[in-house]
């Protein structure tokens, strides 16, 4: 995929493999909240100038194959999306906020790759794969479980 996205000064291919999980394993991302989870993640995302190629939301779950400029860092991304979506989820959703204490609705960590290891076409291929998406979106690849 020879794709390049420009900005005023820089020309760029970078992509990266997300993925990062509930606390707990916990599998509480699924039907209104995981619409809602995909909205916001989309929002900051929009925000930060990153383009979402593939996606998919499992039930304990999140992966992202996104392009992402050189002056956004990986890591200020995803606390960016886990802020966000953790408080907007845990506002909304009252039953996620009971089942988790404290306002952490994502574990700590996440899981990052570039896809320069491997080729776009698989971790697309990877990420559909994950469990029977119910509602797979032609316009990004963002499904969820």
């Amino acid at each position: 995929m020879k794709y390049y996205r420009k900005t005023s000064h820089t020309v760029f291919d970078v992509k990266a493999h997300i993925v990062w999980i509930t606390k707990y394993r916990k599998p509480v991302i699924y039907g209104q909240v995981a619409e809602r989870a995909r909205e916001l993640i989309r929002e900051v995302c929009k925000e930060n100038d990153v383009e979402i190629l593939s996606g998919h939301i499992g039930k304990e779950h999140v992966h992202l194959l996104v392009s992402i400029p050189p002056f956004v860092s990986i890591s200020k991304l995803i606390q960016y999306i886990k802020g966000k979506s953790s408080r907007k989820l845990m506002q909304e959703f009252k039953s996620i906020s009971k089942t988790f204490w404290g306002q952490h609705l994502w574990g700590r960590g996440y899981f990052v790759a570039s896809s320069g290891n491997m080729t776009d076409e698989v971790i697309m291929e990877y990420i559909k794969t994950q469990g029977e998406a119910e509602e797979f979106n032609k316009d990004d690849g963002f499904s969820i479980e």
